[in-house]
């Protein structure tokens, strides 16, 4: 080759326009038959796109203008026949295929494989929502598995220490692309799950091609997230972008940012929550009191001074004893006289036999009469202790003290007398005697 070509030195745009007239002229109209991946789709109208099969990618364009006519929109995975012509942009120095008109050819290799993947797990119920677990309200950690030099953890970070910087937030750092990213995302899950420290794991990375985001479509990494017992949050690319992870998570973000906010609460808002709850739970505690207050003095006004009635029974059973002594003392002088009037018969007639019949006669006479004394006190004194009882179970108190318990509606604080009044699931207030209980009902039994 003659000296004076290489003596001769040119600028980059030179040998860049030697370029792409050279491109422009040998390949005027080619028909390049690929897999879409990478698509954009910017406010211009363009679309830029990668077409590409296992061995070589080139990029392309379809202008605003072509776009128009095509008989469908484009999307990642499928299959197209683009016939154009190859050309060189000069301010990246990047050949490119600038197509005229598409013809689709079906879904790609990545797009097949991608579709036969999400059928097969969906059969075998990994998508199933009955599986999927619910996030805690207030997690105590949250095991972050990403890359440590990408900016989804420094997204997740800030947005995390604006809304609940207490939460302790551990990073297990793996590739997020590559050929090993599946396998280090499926031992991180593994090591979360083995430590028991956090209760949610969170997987993020930023958006990419679909090259980029293809780890996250592995069957493996599916039956890993499916077995953990630890909920699990998708937030993987852009909004737009989904993967396998995505339908087997049991929660998706469409961003790092955005799993941050739906995992952490907002703290003030949560603090506030609670002051407005602990005020509102204060007014109803007041008000349910004095309400009982006012419902005791109507109830004591109803039934009187229990004390009152005591009082008068005890006075009763004085005025009965002192009656019941006066009888037994008359009767028990006039036994005396009646005996004395034997013993001057029995002394005027001195029969032995006679004497000694009315003897027994009069012990016999004085056991019954201490037996009956004895009853009639047994009967009084039963009567009293009915009196007494029949009082104490008119007491609302004395009813909850026997074990009863009023069963009331939460928030409304209504009285339920049926069970056909509440379902499952429903929070009751039980009051005892001492107190009261919040409860769930979990099932509901016939009588």
């Amino acid at each position: 080759m003659p000296m004076s070509i290489f003596s001769r030195v040119q600028t980059v745009t030179e040998i860049t326009r030697s370029l792409k007239a050279l491109l422009e002229n040998s390949f005027a109209f080619v028909a390049v038959c690929g897999e879409v991946s990478n698509l954009k789709r910017p406010y211009s109208g363009h679309l830029y796109f990668t077409l590409q099969d296992r061995e070589a990618q080139i990029k392309a364009v379809l202008f605003k203008t072509q776009r128009r006519y095509l008989p469908e929109e484009i999307a990642d995975g499928a299959q197209l026949i683009c016939r154009g012509r190859v050309s060189v942009y000069e301010p990246r120095g990047d050949y490119q295929l600038v197509v005229d008109s598409v013809e689709f050819a079906g879904a790609g290799s990545r797009q097949a494989a991608f579709e036969q993947l999400k059928r097969k797990l969906h059969d075998q119920g990994l998508f199933a929502e009955d599986h999927k677990q619910k996030l805690p309200l207030l997690p105590k950690a949250i095991a972050l598995i990403t890359s440590p030099r990408g900016a989804a953890v420094h997204d997740f970070l800030t947005v995390a220490a604006r809304r609940f910087p207490s939460i302790p937030i551990e990073i297990h750092p793996v590739a997020v692309q590559g050929d090993s990213a599946a396998s280090e995302i499926v031992a991180a899950i593994d090591t979360a799950c083995q430590r028991g420290v956090a209760d949610v794991i969170v997987i993020c990375r930023g958006g990419g091609s679909v090259e980029d985001l293809w780890p996250f479509n592995n069957e493996e990494l599916a039956r890993a997230v499916y077995r953990a017992a630890i909920p699990i949050v998708s937030a993987i690319g852009h909004e737009i972008d989904f993967t396998i992870l995505d339908f087997v998570a049991d929660h998706r973000a469409p961003t790092p940012t955005a799993a941050a906010e739906f995992v952490l609460p907002e703290q003030r808002q949560l603090q506030l929550l609670v002051k407005q709850n602990i005020l509102r739970q204060r007014a109803i505690l007041t008000q349910k009191v004095a309400g009982y207050r006012h419902r005791l003095t109507l109830q004591s006004r109803l039934l009187g001074d229990p004390t009152r009635a005591i009082d008068t029974l005890r006075m009763r059973i004085d005025y009965l004893l002192a009656r019941l002594r006066r009888g037994v003392d008359t009767l028990l002088q006039a036994r005396q006289q009646r005996v004395n009037g034997q013993c001057v018969i029995i002394h005027q007639h001195n029969p032995q036999q006679i004497l000694t019949r009315h003897g027994q006669r009069l012990a016999t006479l004085r056991q019954r009469l201490i037996d009956l004394n004895q009853r009639q006190l047994e009967r009084r004194a039963a009567a009293v202790q009915r009196c007494s009882a029949l009082l104490r179970s008119v007491s609302p108190l004395a009813v909850l003290e026997r074990g009863y318990a009023i069963v009331e509606r939460i928030p409304g604080k209504e009285v339920v007398r049926s069970n056909r009044e509440v379902c499952a699931g429903e929070h009751l207030a039980v009051r005892l005697h001492d107190g009261r209980l919040e409860c769930e009902v979990t099932k509901i039994l016939p009588r």
